[in-house]
């Protein structure tokens, strides 16, 4: 199947260009990093780092953690050593926090290949400064040199530890902890065609890093559990196989094939199901609420049903995520024709997503005549006309709903056609409307309501 690529840009706002007296940025001073991430904006990071360590007490920086690390979640596993305090140091060095810890102070100017000594004022979206006596607004041409750096600004996010170690040496430590600004979702491109009744699902896996800090090649585990969307638009049966995966309690794990980087503002995607020639049908269907009539005929739902099982589906639980759904054309382009959610989809389950409105297909449903039987049951005569443009037949899936809120006692007294009790609440006939042609269906029931 042909797979679709999306790239994603990123824009920047110019600011006055500064220029601070300092070494280049170290690299990072994370170890051997492993990072779990969850559906809920939520991931668990294990960074293990060699320390060396004086024996009594001693502050112990660690750069690079999370710039969303939740401190309260922070542990740290060091033999013979064992934590007094802990501080986590989040006020950033960026432009705009430099020049607010500037104000009140001298800074130098450069202007045109000249330096001109001047004192920030204020700064609240844009700089003021005096230069020479004068009051100046900085320019966006304007660089601005720092005699120095803000004790209280951190060039990283910064995590400082007291210890108190037994013994002088070097040890190995494990920081972990629980950070915002992670994510992930899962996106499925799926192929149907129509007449052979197959369909081709490419799965992706969409993580996203906004906490603030990247992490270099790191061990990465996507876990699909509690947090996923609800699946609006489509319905399940779910099954009862079990995925061949790695589970965590209740949890499917996703791991992320080597070692990769997962740097910051970035959105990383990686394949986890490719499937070719599943079975897959289209279905027409409509449910009609209680009492529901219509001035005008209306569309009725296009679905797509396939299943996740082993034998004849996809083979694999499937984490909740947007199906995205193209047929061929008459030119042989894939065109895309609709899309809806999943919520997570045990192996083994009976998947019906809407794509859409059949633009060819209506339906028209009439209350014909309603009459009180006695004070507790009601008679009503539903007629519901179906019509097809298409040049081929059409089978609709009729459902009438809202029959047995509470009573569970309505009957049907008389129908034009055999009905399928779905539930107590909802009646169903299968409609066949020819080409070019018109069904109807006429039904009596007796109910509370």
């Amino acid at each position: 199947m042909r797979r679709l690529t999306l790239i994603l840009a990123a824009a920047g706002v110019a600011l006055p260009s500064i220029v601070l007296a300092q070494t280049a940025p170290a690299p990072t001073a994370q170890g051997d990093v492993s990072v779990t991430i969850y559906n809920n904006n939520l991931a668990l990071v294990q960074d293990k780092r060699e320390l060396r360590l004086p024996a009594g007490k001693s502050k112990q920086d660690f750069p690079d953690v999370s710039a969303q690390i939740r401190p309260e979640t922070v542990t740290l596993a060091a033999p013979g050593a064992t934590i007094v305090e802990q501080n986590f140091d989040f006020d950033l060095l960026t432009p705009e926090a430099l020049m607010e810890k500037a104000v009140g102070q001298n800074v130098t100017v450069v202007r045109n290949g000249q330096n001109l000594p001047a004192r920030v004022l204020a700064y609240n979206e844009g700089a003021v400064v005096e230069i020479g006596g004068r009051i100046e607004v900085l320019g966006k041409d304007d660089r601005v040199v720092f005699p120095s750096l803000p004790p209280s600004l951190r060039a990283r996010p910064t995590l400082s530890v007291t210890l108190d170690a037994d013994a002088a040496g070097p040890r190995p430590a494990t920081l972990s902890y629980l950070t915002y600004g992670m994510g992930w979702k899962s996106d499925y491109v799926a192929l149907f065609d129509e007449k052979a009744g197959k369909i081709d699902v490419q799965g992706w896996l969409t993580l996203t890093n906004n906490s603030g800090t990247t992490y270099a090649n790191a061990n990465t585990l996507l876990v699909a559990g509690g947090g996923g969307q609800r699946g609006a638009g489509s319905t399940m049966v779910p099954g009862t196989e079990t995925a061949g995966r790695e589970r965590i309690g209740d949890f499917y794990v996703y791991p992320i094939p080597g070692r990769v980087t997962i740097a910051q503002r970035q959105q990383k995607q990686v394949s986890f199901l490719d499937v070719a020639g599943a079975p897959a049908a289209k279905a027409y269907a409509y449910r009609n609420p209680w009492l529901g009539r219509q001035d005008q005929p209306r569309s009725v739902d296009t679905v797509l049903r396939f299943s996740s099982s082993k034998d004849g589906g996809l083979g694999d639980a499937l984490p909740a995520g947007t199906v995205r759904i193209y047929m061929r054309d008459a030119r042989g382009a894939p065109q895309f024709i609709g899309e809806n959610n999943i919520g997570h989809t045990p192996m083994g389950s009976r998947i019906a997503i809407k794509t859409g409105e059949a633009f060819d297909v209506k339906v028209k449903a009439v209350v014909q005549t309603r009459e009180r039987v006695n004070s507790s049951k009601w008679r009503t005569t539903m007629v519901y006309t179906l019509t097809n443009a298409r040049p081929e037949a059409a089978v609709v899936e009729l459902s009438q709903g809202g029959l047995d809120s509470w009573w569970k006692d309505s009957r049907i007294l008389e129908e034009t056609q055999a009905s399928e009790r779905v539930n107590a609440d909802e009646a169903l006939w299968k409609v066949s409307v020819p080409a070019n042609g018109e069904a109807s269906v006429t039904v009596t029931f007796e109910t509370r309501y």
